[in-house]
């Protein structure tokens, strides 16, 4: 079994989860948050774009928990930097979907900034693990 030390920011000297507990790793936990967030937020689009902005926004949302589980599962770490990098650009996309849903004027900021705060959290676990995970190959 491969082991190797948690890359996770704030995180003390442990076992980077293998195969099975991906749930311990931070950036999932908020991904899921922002999963969960997201969902409920896409059914508050117009019905004439819930089967196109709504649709791509879960998914971009559902993409980032499942890219940092499959990440996870992989031998070694440049296969879990790789899911990292993809889970990161999907972390982009649902904050390019947010400013597009605010300027459409479909959600109100008020609406919208729970969504950030959380985008904003999981982005930073995220490139924080990424960033430890290279830093630890060098």
């Amino acid at each position: 079994m491969l082991r190797r030390n948690d890359p996770e920011a704030d995180a003390g000297p442990c076992d980077i989860p293998t195969v099975g507990d991906f749930r311990k790793l931070r950036a999932w936990q908020r991904a899921v948050d922002l999963a969960v967030l997201s969902s409920k937020a896409a059914n508050l689009v117009p019905a004439t774009e819930r089967f196109a902005l709504g649709d791509q926004w879960r998914r971009a949302a559902y993409s980032v928990v499942l890219n940092i589980t499959e990440g996870a599962s992989r031998r070694g770490p440049k296969e879990f930097r790789r899911y990292l990098d993809m889970a990161r650009s999907s972390l982009h996309e649902i904050e390019a979907i947010l400013e597009l849903v605010k300027a459409l004027g479909y959600l109100e900021e008020v609406q919208l900034a729970p969504i950030k705060a959380t985008r904003d959290e999981c982005g930073k676990v995220v490139y924080g693990l990424l960033r430890k995970m290279t830093a630890a190959r060098s």
